[in-house]
């Protein structure tokens, strides 16, 4: 019988889990669905139907960030073609025409040195008789030419070198110098082919008005014809590499995402056209990619919350409630998002008034830390896509790095929880960090900021935080009655001494009431032990025996020194009384509408056990009465459930220990850890630990944990000496 009770315990649980794997799909898809087409319309942009030409009917912005590549090609092409010709200025040509200048003035030079001394030598001649006939001015070219350079002798007039010798020589000298210099100098500058004549006006222009004598310009205007010549010529290494260095300088054209393109009532001409259409406004194919890319995004982020839910329910937490919980939690928080990102303008930031923190405190205080902390990250990241003022393929990291540390704040100040005021304080805790963090992004920027738009953005962030808090105490109230979510907050409440329940323990039953204060104090320090929820097995044990108020006087902890009713009535009877208490409490707790975990505890704390006391007693009275038959076992145990959760079996286990524990005259530690052992191995033998998730590891524990606690309580007092009577 009892493999197959474990067979169907199996079974069942197979199917259990194939339902909870089902919901946690089903839900996972849900929230996905919801967020993708929230935001679609935030990587969704619309297209128009606009000609050229025609007049916009409203300002038009990029939706995404693109290269202009013609308009990169034309200002590349334009800068190229600005890079000037680079040209190589020969210096040999520079020094060789600077050379035949001077041979020309030096050669005159030298025909009047020769001329002078053959004047002396005719005076000589006159002394003996003879004299020699000076040369004429031909004879002086003809013999000047003959020492020149054939260059000079082919390119210059016979006048011009006329000119040149029958100048004084200090004139000479003085245009010598005057020619050599602004030949140097226009040289050195570089002659091209088309800029010869030019080159060769700007020396004469400084011959023309230099203090010379009239008569020697015009030679040396005449010079300057055969002085200038070409010298600069084009390079095309040098032309080619300046011409690559600057397209490479040149920066490529982008169309920025939100950026303007057509001002409400401009005229679209085709450099505008052209760029709508580059831009996919003119053609909606592009919308299809961005879409993709958010079903991957919305693809992760429910993965993440799928596999947070099965750790969930592997756990044993995931209750339909706290399912539920998470799911109204996340579209009520991404709803109040995208319902203020309507209001959003580039010229203020409205998103620090969203009370995001609502969500990561809700989610803290009716789960647990670890899904709170996973959410913050989602709701953080879906946030960035909400506030990217629809521009495709841009997030707002600001609001994403804004929602992800006022979140954090919330789950870090809220801790030690003892009341609804908890959450009030952390609400301060998340002011200070809301309004760091604006001051933040505030002095990031290179803005200037005035006095007053600084006091709006960070009274943004204390309004975030004040409706954070006043939406968490208003809707906490709702999951925890409408959902049936248990919260630490709810369970302190509970756990008061004035709750009506506690109060009619401790005044109807104050020994059952001691008695579920000392189960409390040892369950609460075994489920701890074990990872359980410690404060749930307290409250728990408060109410687990609340059953006992409807006959009091049948219970041994509350009969004083009247006498024992069961004395007098029939075991059977007795049984029906004993079992009927977990029943009774539940009914109780029903009534007065309490969390069903406290009535699941109370109607589990039994299981299926045996009540051996009336069992054996029943067996006495057969004997008595020499009766021959079976007892029917059934009629003396608890009808169940057994205990399903690791608080129910640790309470189940440390019912049965304080009573049997408190029974002992000298409850020594050897007897407390013996009578542990074996309630322990009972309750496991009798199989009321099988439905529990308790392992054997745990049970070790438990038992350990136990007996310190146990051992504590029940120590060993000093013996005081009474008073002698005089």
């Amino acid at each position: 019988m009892k493999r197959k009770a474990r067979k169907n315990n199996k079974f069942k649980e197979i199917i259990r889990k194939r339902k909870h794997v089902i919901s946690i799909g089903i839900s996972a898809t849900f929230l996905g669905i919801f967020f993708f087409f929230i935001t679609l319309n935030n990587v969704h942009t619309d297209t128009y139907d606009i000609a050229r030409f025609s007049t916009a009917g409203e300002t038009i912005r990029s939706p995404i960030t693109i290269e202009n590549e013609q308009e990169t090609e034309r200002k590349t092409r334009e800068t190229v073609q600005s890079v000037p010709d680079r040209f190589n200025i020969s210096t040999e040509i520079t020094q060789e025409r600077v050379n035949y200048i001077e041979e020309v003035f030096d050669a005159i030079a030298t025909l009047e040195s020769e001329e002078l001394g053959e004047k002396e030598n005719e005076d000589d001649k006159e002394t003996n008789g003879d004299r020699l006939v000076p040369l004429s001015n031909q004879e002086k070219v003809n013999r000047l030419k003959q020492i020149l350079s054939e260059p000079i002798t082919e390119s210059l007039e016979n006048e011009t070198l006329i000119q040149l010798i029958i100048s004084p020589q200090d004139d000479r000298e003085a245009g010598r110098k005057l020619f050599v210099e602004n030949l140097e100098t226009v040289l050195n500058n570089g002659v091209r082919t088309e800029n010869i004549q030019s080159a060769i006006s700007e020396i004469n222009q400084s011959i023309k008005y230099a203090t010379l004598n009239e008569e020697l310009k015009q030679p040396l205007t005449e010079l300057s014809k055969f002085a200038v010549v070409e010298n600069s010529f084009f390079d095309v290494e040098q032309t080619q590499e300046a011409r690559k260095e600057a397209a490479s300088n040149v920066d490529p054209v982008v169309i920025r995402a939100g950026e303007v393109i057509v001002q409400e009532g401009q005229t679209i001409t085709n450099e505008i056209y052209e760029e709508l259409n580059l831009v996919g406004l003119l053609d909606g194919q592009r919308n299809f990619f961005p879409a993709i890319g958010l079903a991957l995004l919305i693809f992760l982020i429910c993965s993440m919350i799928g596999y947070e839910l099965y750790l969930l329910m592997k756990e044993n937490k995931l209750e339909k409630g706290k399912l539920i919980s998470i799911i109204g939690i996340s579209i009520l928080i991404i709803s109040v998002l995208k319902l203020v990102s309507l209001f959003l303008t580039s010229e203020n930031q409205i998103f620090y008034i969203v009370p995001i923190a609502t969500g990561a405190f809700l989610l803290k205080l009716l789960i647990n830390e670890r899904v709170a902390i996973i959410f913050t990250a989602l709701f953080s990241i879906i946030s960035g896509i909400i506030f990217n003022g629809e521009i495709a393929g841009s997030l707002n990291i600001e609001a994403v790095i804004y929602f992800f540390f006022s979140q954090l704040a919330a789950l870090t100040f809220l801790t030690n929880v003892k009341d609804r005021t908890s959450i009030l304080k952390s609400g301060f805790g998340v002011m200070v960090v809301n309004i760091i963090t604006i001051l933040l992004f505030v002095f990031l920027t290179f803005e200037k900021y005035d006095l007053i738009d600084l006091l709006i953005q960070t009274s943004f962030g204390i309004i975030s935080a004040f409706l954070s808090v006043v939406l968490t105490i208003g809707l906490l109230p709702f999951f925890e009655t409408v959902l049936g979510v248990l919260t630490d907050i709810k369970l302190l409440q509970l756990s008061n001494p004035n709750q009506p329940l506690l109060k009619k323990l401790l005044t109807e039953t104050p020994g059952t009431y001691h008695h579920s204060v000392m189960v409390a104090n040892i369950s609460e320090t075994a489920c701890e032990a074990v990872g359980a929820n410690g404060l749930l097995a307290r409250v728990g044990a408060y109410y687990h025996d609340i059953g006992k108020t409807v006959r009091p006087q049948y219970f041994i902890e509350n009969q004083m020194s009247n006498r024992n009713p069961h004395d007098f009535i029939d075991p059977k009877e007795s049984a029906k009384i004993i079992i009927s208490h977990p029943y009774d409490g539940a009914k109780q707790l029903k009534k007065y509408k309490l969390p069903k975990e406290i009535i699941d505890i109370a109607e589990q704390h039994h299981g299926t056990s045996l009540l051996k006391f009336f069992y054996y007693k029943e067996k006495e009275k057969e004997k008595e009465r020499e009766e021959v038959g079976q007892i029917d076992e059934s009629i003396f145990r608890y009808p169940g459930p057994k205990p399903q959760t690791k608080e129910a079996a640790i309470i189940c286990i440390c019912d049965s220990v304080e009573a049997a524990v408190r029974s002992l005259n000298e409850p020594t530690e050897d007897k407390i850890e013996e009578i542990v052992a074996a309630i322990i191995n009972d309750r496991m033998t009798d199989g009321q630990l099988d439905e529990s998730p308790l392992t054997l590891k745990e049970l070790k524990i438990i038992n350990r944990t136990i007996c310190g606690t146990l051992k504590g309580i029940f120590h060993s007092r000093i013996q005081y000496p009474l008073k002698e009577a005089k």
